[in-house]
């Protein structure tokens, strides 16, 4: 190993053993940040106690639709993995490294990870938190740090350029917030379509370097000694479960139960008007709604008989468990970005020092600095559009632009954000602050790729 990695990984060794010391559960970083939000609000928009007590108050249940449908995301995923052909499929996929070289099986999870955050961020976070046993149990020497760190890289670098994007998503839907605010002027005058975001070449291309700087970044940090792996108990214990079914029944409703045509009769149901919307609307019907969708229909299709399906859900649900706890204390969060002074301050102060060339990096910036407040991609766009769209405007900067620069800086900030790696540590048993001396190097790289490409996306759109 040559010396530079040997420098890097040293390096990655020693802010892991720093932040396993100093960084605490996913939920006490919520509360911090609580605090943080409520101080800030305070000192910095003028907003009372009383007022910002009420407005953490008052957002803390707003959030339930998307945090229901989130949970749901997270859930059906996992009843796709712990299916037969999927879970055959993951402990092939698993081989493809060489047991006596861990680097290759972070280099496996990574790419993994990337891929599938690509087409969906619900689909990556499960999958890849359920593939990392996999990865374990052929390549023991591997440390479940990196590995952990590596399931989280598509969640850091491609998921809100990808397919599932949320703020792209949202301008391209007909009848959205910004179109048609309630009791308000529209803040854009027209729809703008993915061929302007997710599919400009520009994007495309971000998307590869910016993948490529985490994927080499994770490749030279495995350590070369106090490995973390996990033993063989260990490991086993984290295998998704496939469903063991009981035994059979001799009775009608024992025949109901096996039944498959309920499965196939709910998969219909719920794909022919998803399908109906593709043909009629075209993309613009893809939203976590369409994704959820999918899933369940995936899980209906892959199980087939329903005592598989509904035990799949059950063993799936605790998945979800920390979205379920953490989802309503950003709620607060959101509360107070949105019912007081806060937000706009935050913006109008990162706007206030930015001119047209470097908007978009101010934009990337405040991005991913707010994602510690609203961990959600499309919650945060609809606090944050309303005054970063008509900033961009007085500026002369595109929407396009500004909007995939919200979306870069909101993925890197996933980086050293503990909310969306809930599943991944739910898995794994590990606590985020034994991950995110990783994510920080990963981080590192990632903001000057993103930094570069900030100062040269007003050239592209």
């Amino acid at each position: 190993m040559s010396p530079g990695p040997n420098v890097l990984a040293d390096l990655g060794g020693r802010l892991s053993r720093f932040t396993e010391r100093w960084i605490p559960d996913s939920w006490v970083v919520c509360m911090m940040i609580t605090v943080l939000v409520l101080a800030l609000a305070m000192a910095g928009a003028g907003v009372s106690p009383h007022a910002a007590a009420l407005a953490w108050g008052g957002g803390m249940w707003t959030l339930l639709e998307l945090s229901m449908q989130l949970s749901l995301a997270l859930v059906a995923a996992h009843a796709c993995v712990s299916s037969r052909p999927i879970f055959r499929s993951l402990e092939k996929l698993s081989g493809l490294s060489n047991p006596d070289r861990p680097v290759q099986a972070v280099v496996v999870m990574a790419i993994f990870s990337l891929t599938t955050a690509y087409f969906n961020w619900a689909l990556s976070l499960v999958a890849s938190a359920l593939f990392i046993p996999f990865v374990c149990r052929k390549n023991p020497k591997t440390d479940v740090r990196l590995l952990a760190a590596a399931a989280y890289l598509g969640q850091g670098t491609v998921w809100h350029g990808g397919l599932s994007g949320s703020a792209p998503l949202i301008l391209a839907t007909p009848g959205n917030p910004l179109i048609a605010p309630a009791g308000g002027a529209p803040i854009l005058d027209r729809l703008v379509p993915v061929t302007e975001t997710i599919f400009t070449p520009f994007n495309l291309i971000y998307l590869l370097v910016v993948a490529a700087a985490g994927l080499l970044t994770l490749s030279l940090l495995h350590p070369r000694k106090d490995v973390v792996t996990l033993s063989p108990e260990q490991v086993d214990s984290m295998m998704p479960r496939i469903p063991e079914l009981p035994p059979e029944r001799a009775t009608v409703a024992g025949r109901l139960d096996r039944f498959r045509g309920w499965t196939i009769l709910a998969a219909v149901l719920i794909a022919y008007p998803l399908g109906y919307a593709l043909v009629t609307h075209g993309f613009t019907a893809w939203n976590i709604n369409a994704y959820n969708m999918v899933f369940l229909t995936a899980a209906l299709l892959l199980h087939g008989r329903p005592e598989s399906l509904v035990r799949s859900f059950a063993n799936g649900a605790a998945t979800a468990a920390g979205v379920i706890l953490q989802f309503p204390f950003y709620a607060g969060i959101f509360g107070v970005m949105k019912n007081t002074p806060l937000g706009e301050w935050l913006g109008q102060l990162f706007v206030s020092i930015s001119s047209a060339r470097t908007f978009p990096l101010v934009v990337y910036a405040y991005s991913a600095l707010m994602t510690a407040f609203v961990p959600s991609g499309g919650s945060k766009w609809l606090i944050e559009a309303p005054y970063l769209l008509p900033a961009a405007r007085q500026l002369g900067v595109s929407v396009s632009t500004t909007v995939l620069s919200y979306a870069y800086g909101d993925s890197t900030g996933h980086l050293i954000q503990p909310f969306w790696a809930i599943p991944i540590l739910t898995v794994t048993r590990l606590r985020f602050g034994d991950v995110v001396g990783y994510n920080v190097l990963v981080f590192a790289a990632c903001f000057v790729v993103s930094v570069i490409a900030m100062l040269l996306i007003p050239l592209a759109l």
